[in-house]
């Protein structure tokens, strides 16, 4: 057994213990990046980790030579933050308790489980990994130096950071804004939207910061999804920005005009929007009015595929703005394939305006992945995005962040892999960043963000586990990758080793592995055309493994 020493990065991770765990943490003059890995003659396999105990985006160097290729765990050299260290020698590990008046050990045997990679086997490409770009994230960003905001932006798409090639904004207000609002408010009842001919202050505001974001990411191509929380509210049957409401019929053709003058006033920013849904969380103005207190919309699956099929397709598809891509449903998974199985019922060509179907996450854990394999298999040729994420929303969670959690950035690593498991093409999470205490919004709806900023001092800001979760995929699996099989001998549904694999644009193969077990497993990796190896993974960790 040969034990690699890890490359020195560029700029490491800062860590910095919390109550919850530890953050990576980023000012003006310092923040933590890695450049993408490159193979060679001599390095053959390359695994960059992440763990509870510390790593962070850690590279391990190999070569399939060897017969093992271990990836050691972090350990700390602050005397006021002692690990519990595991010794491995051969198949078992001894845990050493040091946080205890006496210091004792126990061995256990190391766990091997079979991975086998086929990369014949090929399932769907993957086309965005992103965040939100909500009035609040736009908020908190305008408050910060220069410096600290290009850290933020570098940190997310540059490819040294995460690699982010993607964002989701409100087409008007949402939930993370600082108030409810949208276009042409005034004058009422105004079929024309005689009010609607430039783009709101807010708006433009997130265009200039945007502009920044695609120079210091160094990104030709933004990707920009961009959905309608509400109506205003004149053209609601309730005349609310919340509650129990749905667009009136009068208006369903002004709506839909209302969709393209969004676009077209993008566009004349040199800021086009890839993608539209139909709407944000149809469901909240319908049945979820009991709970949710920010601005919603309600539709119905029935009155939805009218609108689409007679109003926004049309109006959309034979206009300058053909090309932007319409998503459909942007709600939960409990909501599918029924959802558009009722949409065709209603209007039997409504489903044929739709490019792609948006899924939410907050109820995964309740609602299995079948159901999106269901819809999957009757709309093979649509796309499939989760579009929006987050943690603490719910009333047994923190509201707002776990500095740190890494349970937390453990729930996205499993949930990440599911979903690419399952045909997803890509993954759009909520807000970039939040405050300290998880917002701001007008209705204190608090929830966690990968990357919290400190707003007192203004000076610096925290990854979390979430971030680098979520950055495991994104920096890794770019744009074009394609989905082959990586399958381990153990059921989905019940391990705590979990694995995906794509084979990347330029021919390489990237492996992300989870270890959800509290002590090292052994991963006998044999890939069908490059052969054998053992992966040594420690206890709670995830990692890329890329090779050629």
């Amino acid at each position: 057994m040969h034990s690699f020493a890890a490359a020195a990065l560029s700029t490491p991770c800062q860590l910095r213990e919390t109550n919850y765990g530890s953050v990576c943490v980023c000012n003006s003059s310092y923040c933590d990046y890695l450049e993408q890995p490159e193979l060679n003659d001599n390095v053959h396999i390359v695994a960059i980790s992440s763990s509870k105990s510390g790593l962070r985006f850690k590279r391990f160097d190999g070569s399939f030579l060897d017969k093992v290729f271990e990836v050691q765990d972090y350990q700390s050299v602050d005397e006021n933050f002692v690990a519990d260290s595991i010794v491995v020698e051969q198949n078992k590990a001894w845990l050493q308790l040091a946080n205890i008046p006496q210091r004792f050990a126990f061995n256990v045997s190391i766990k091997t489980v079979q991975l086998t990679v086929k990369r014949e086997q090929r399932f769907q490409k993957i086309t965005n990994f992103g965040g939100a770009f909500t009035g609040s994230v736009s908020h908190i960003i305008q408050q910060l130096p220069t410096d600290l905001q290009d850290h933020i932006y570098r940190s997310y798409f540059h490819q040294d950071g995460i690699g982010y090639n993607s964002v989701r904004m409100s087409i008007g207000g949402s939930d993370f804004d600082l108030q409810p609002w949208a276009y042409n408010e005034l004058p009422r009842n105004d079929h024309s939207l005689s009010n609607f001919t430039t783009l709101d202050s807010r708006d433009l505001q997130k265009i200039e910061q945007l502009k920044r974001l695609k120079s210091v990411g160094r990104l030709n191509d933004l990707k920009i999804m961009a959905a309608a929380w509400s109506a205003p509210t004149w053209m609601k049957s309730n005349d609310r920005w919340t509650g129990f409401g749905q667009l009136k019929s009068e208006y369903y053709q002004t709506w839909a005009e209302y969709h393209l003058k969004f676009l077209e006033l993008m566009q004349s920013k040199n800021m086009s929007v890839w993608a539209i849904s139909t709407g944000n969380e149809p469901l909240n103005g319908v049945i979820g009015f009991f709970f949710v207190h920010f601005m919603s919309m309600g539709w119905t699956p029935w009155q939805q595929a009218i609108w689409l099929s007679d109003y926004l397709g049309p109006t959309i598809k034979n206009s300058s703005q053909s090309h932007v891509l319409i998503f459909g449903n942007d709600d939960q998974r409990y909501t599918y394939p029924s959802w558009f199985r009722k949409m065709r019922s209603s209007r039997t060509k409504a489903l044929d305006y739709l490019d792609g179907l948006a899924v939410h996450w907050y109820w995964d854990e309740v609602f299995g992945p079948q159901l999106i394999d269901e819809a999957h298999k009757e709309m093979p040729d649509k796309l499939i995005l989760n579009t929006e994420s987050c943690i603490g929303d719910k009333p047994w969670q923190t509201h707002g962040p776990e500095l740190g959690s890494w349970g937390r950035g453990e729930s996205y690593m499993r949930a990440y892999i599911q979903d690419l498991l399952h045909s997803f093409n890509g993954w759009l999470d909520w807000n970039l960043v939040l405050d300290e205490q998880g917002g701001p919004n007008y209705v204190q709806n608090h929830v966690d963000s990968p990357v919290i900023v400190n707003t007192t001092s203004r000076t610096e800001f925290y990854k979390q586990p979430i971030y680098y979760a979520i950055g495991h995929f994104s920096k890794f699996v770019p744009e074009q990758s394609m989905r082959i099989e990586a399958r381990t001998n153990e059921t989905e549904s019940f391990s705590q080793l979990s694995a995906v694999g794509f084979q990347r644009p330029d021919g390489s193969v990237a492996l992300i592995l989870y270890n959800g077990e509290n002590v090292p497993v052994n991963v006998a990796l044999n890939d069908s055309q490059r052969g054998a190896l053992i992966l040594r993974l420690p206890a709670r960790s995830w990692h890329t493994v890329i090779y050629k």
